[in-house]
Order: C-alpha cells, then sequence, then structure tokens
C-alpha cells in the first residue's frame, strides 16, 4: 500500500517536474506553456476531469467498503468478498479506470504540454500494465476460482455510457425514476 502511494506521488510529481523541465527546452512546448488561453482550456479540461476522477474514487470506494466486506476483522482499505455487482458487474477495475485519467487531469491543471501529451500517455500505459501484472495477480490469488470465472464474462475496464454514468456514481435513468417515486 505505502510503495503504491509512493509510486503515485513519484508519478504525478515527476511528471509534472519533468514535464515543465522540458517545456523549456522545446520552442513549440515552451509557446504554448506561456499561452494565456492554453492555460485556460487547459485548467478547465483538467478541473473537470479531476471531478470526475474523485467521484469514481469516491464512488467505488465506499461501494467496495460497504459491499467487499465480511465480518468485523477485515483491515482497513481492503477486502475479503469479490464485489461483481452494480458498476464491478460492467468492469473489474472500475476504480483504476477513473484513475488512469489522474494524471492527465494533473498535466491539464498544470497546463504542460510534455507531460499532457507524452509523459501522461506513457504513466496510464504503465498504470495499465501494474493493473494487469499485479491487481489481477493478487485478485486472483485472494478470490480464486471466483476471480477466474468473473474474469472469463467481464472485461477490465468498459467505456459503455451506461457503465462510465454507474462509475461516476450517477444513478441510470430507470435508476433514477425509482429514487423520485420514492421521495
Amino acid at each position: 500500500m505505502i510503495a503504491r502511494l509512493i509510486m503515485w506521488i513519484v508519478m504525478l510529481l515527476g511528471g509534472g517536474a519533468l514535464g515543465l523541465w522540458l517545456d523549456f527546452r522545446w520552442d513549440w512546448a515552451r509557446t504554448l506553456l506561456l499561452t494565456p488561453w492554453w492555460h485556460l482550456v487547459t485548467l478547465t479540461l483538467g478541473a473537470l476531469l479531476l471531478v470526475g476522477v474523485m467521484r469514481t474514487s469516491r464512488y467505488t470506494g465506499r461501494l467496495l467498503a460497504r459491499r467487499g466486506r465480511e465480518g468485523d476483522d477485515v483491515p482497513r482499505m481492503d477486502t475479503n468478498k469479490l464485489v461483481i455487482e452494480d458498476i464491478y458487474a460492467c468492469m473489474r477495475h472500475p476504480m483504476h479506470l477513473g484513475l488512469l485519467f489522474f494524471p492527465l487531469a494533473i498535466a491539464l491543471l498544470l497546463g504542460s504540454p510534455i507531460f499532457i501529451f507524452v509523459i501522461a500517455p506513457i504513466e496510464v500505459l504503465l498504470m495499465i500494465a501494474l493493473i494487469k501484472l499485479l491487481e489481477e495477480r493478487e485478485a486472483l490469488a485472494k478470490f480464486g476460482d471466483e476471480y477466474r470465472a468473473y474474469m472469463k464474462t467481464t472485461p477490465m475496464f468498459s467505456l459503455r455510457p451506461d457503465c462510465i454514468r454507474k462509475m461516476l456514481g450517477e444513478p441510470l435513468p430507470k435508476e433514477k425514476a425509482k429514487v423520485e417515486s420514492h421521495k
């Protein structure tokens, strides 16, 4: 857990620092970096994307805390039950899909062209590899055949509109009608 947190900090701070350093070495990037309209656009997009990342993390984290824990002896931030309903019926890693956009959100907030177009995409590819190599292996070790069956029926990620709405914690149209009728 600590190692992953350190990795996130290094990726975000290191990506930002390296991006800004390289921005000042390449004319096209320096020109964009020093242009006010560029920052207005990237700041707006970065703020919107960051809100989406935070909503996804909050919603999926709460869902795991509520449905992924059986008993009182489960350590905080851990699960002992495989969650395969709600957004987890759409994809196996909805929180990670949201977090894949975190480096891009930070890059956009900084307005660093190199971070946006070069470093953030590399970090996203690294994160996908880590999810595939570490997270999937840990889930298989923890949940065994149940997770193996889940892998066969559910993709790692899904960009279907209904899945994205669920991932952001928004009720689907039918669910909205049910919620409003109970008021």
